[in-house]
């Protein structure tokens, strides 16, 4: 109950209160900034996903101009020759206001980021957005199968339904890209699971598919049990290093990601930024009321 009270009272704080926790997490405001710490990363041997922040927006007017954005993060990163590849969330191109308008500038972006021969990852959000951005999707995966992926949240129910159908697609000439996370969005148990144990066991089960599927997955997870896992079935099924990546986000369990690098695998650091970090960092507190305690805690332990 303190952890939603405090959760709740966070976005009438000042911003540079939420700025002491929330720069851990983010890169910054400014392309610029990200640059700088995806750089860094890259000096550790770390490949990076690099996310403009801003979903849930009103008009078309944002959508369009969050895919100029794009145009200009991935020209920049490309030029820069920074090991990287784009996430965005459809929200943020319209998908709840103009669906057909949405794919549009999702394939623009996705378009811009094949002629340089990158990639682009399509976020799963909410349960209320599931099906509107697989077919989103999958719309765009059958026009550019190499140069766009997707995501799953392995707490949803619905989640193995919907990888067993979509994996039918997977091909040598149309392979499907995964990325499989716990799932961080609040849901109702007729929806999600809710335990840990829960959640983890169909994570295992779902990754165990996957690679049995030579599917291509970013392993994203900070838990240490599904860390253990998933090496455990990478020896399992005698995966190269180029069948999978495990992916963490900026400022998340470094030292259990420095880890997974010193084994010799391959790392990908989810980096958000942009001037609309204030939003997406109250609203991980309310979607997780349980990392209120733990962010006043690291005010004081950090100074």
């Amino acid at each position: 109950m303190i952890n939603k009270v405090i959760a709740s009272l966070l976005p009438y704080m000042p911003k540079k209160f939420v700025w002491l926790f929330s720069r851990r997490y983010i890169a910054g405001e400014t392309l610029e900034e990200a640059i700088e710490t995806s750089r860094k990363l890259g000096q550790e041997g770390i490949e990076v996903t690099v996310d403009v922040l801003g979903e849930y927006i009103t008009t078309m007017e944002q959508a369009n101009e969050n895919k100029v954005i794009y145009f200009s993060v991935i020209e920049r990163f490309e030029k820069e020759g920074i090991a990287a590849t784009y996430s965005l969330k459809p929200t943020s191109f319209g998908l709840l206001i103009d669906p057909e308008l949405c794919f549009e500038y999702v394939r623009e972006v996705v378009e811009k980021a094949g002629s340089f021969g990158s990639f682009v990852r399509i976020d799963m959000e909410d349960s209320g957005c599931v099906d509107a951005e697989i077919e989103l999707f999958q719309r765009i995966h059958d026009l550019m199968p190499r140069n766009v992926g997707l995501v799953f949240q392995a707490y949803l129910k619905r989640t193995p339904a919907d990888l067993e159908k979509l994996v039918k697609r997977h091909t040598p000439q149309t392979p499907i890209n995964i990325r499989l996370c716990k799932g961080i969005y609040v849901e109702p148990p007729e929806i999600a699971i809710q335990s840990r144990a829960g959640v983890n066991k169909q994570y295992m089960e779902l990754l165990d598919f996957l690679l049995r599927k030579k599917v291509y997955v970013g392993i994203a997870t900070h838990d240490q049990e599904l860390v253990t896992g998933a090496l455990q079935l990478i020896e399992c099924n005698k995966l190269t290093k180029d069948e999978y990546e495990f992916q963490m986000l900026y400022g998340v369990t470094p030292d259990l990601r420095t880890k997974i690098i010193g084994l010799g695998h391959r790392m990908r650091v989810y980096v958000p930024f942009g001037e609309h970090w204030f939003g997406y960092s109250t609203r991980r507190l309310k979607e997780n009321p349980h990392m209120a305690w733990l962010i006043i805690k690291a005010l004081f332990v950090r100074g």
